[in-house]
């Protein structure tokens, strides 16, 4: 009686099939399937596909980090432009010399003061 009452896609019988295709189960294709076989497609340049669709931009700000810690960043240096965690760190990117300053920039891809 319980089995009955149960949804049917809930039943340990209930197996999908395509009416068209007969009583073979349907085959699920991953993401990356579906790209791979889209490539070999004879696409137009007007074309929309999972391949050429773009995100809009994020409307949430970037995240900073800090570059001596690797943590969440609040704060910038002024004078090094460095970003830091906290005023211990503050201390470490105030001591460092102006050549491990322009590397720490060089490694985050900002520009150097230098």
């Amino acid at each position: 009686m319980e089995e009955n009452s149960m949804p049917i896609f809930k039943r340990i019988t209930f197996a999908q099939t395509n009416p068209i295709a007969g009583n073979k189960k349907r085959v699920w294709k991953s993401l990356k399937q579906i790209v791979a076989v889209e490539r070999t497609l004879p696409w137009k340049d007007t074309d929309v596909t999972y391949s050429s669709i773009n995100a809009p931009p994020s409307f949430v700000p970037a995240k900073k980090y800090s570059d001596i810690s690797g943590l969440i960043a609040p704060y910038t240096d002024p004078h090094s432009k460095l970003q830091y965690h906290n005023s211990e760190e503050f201390q470490t990117v105030r001591s460092l010399p102006m050549d491990l300053t322009a590397g720490y920039l060089a490694l985050r891809g900002a520009s150097s003061i230098v």
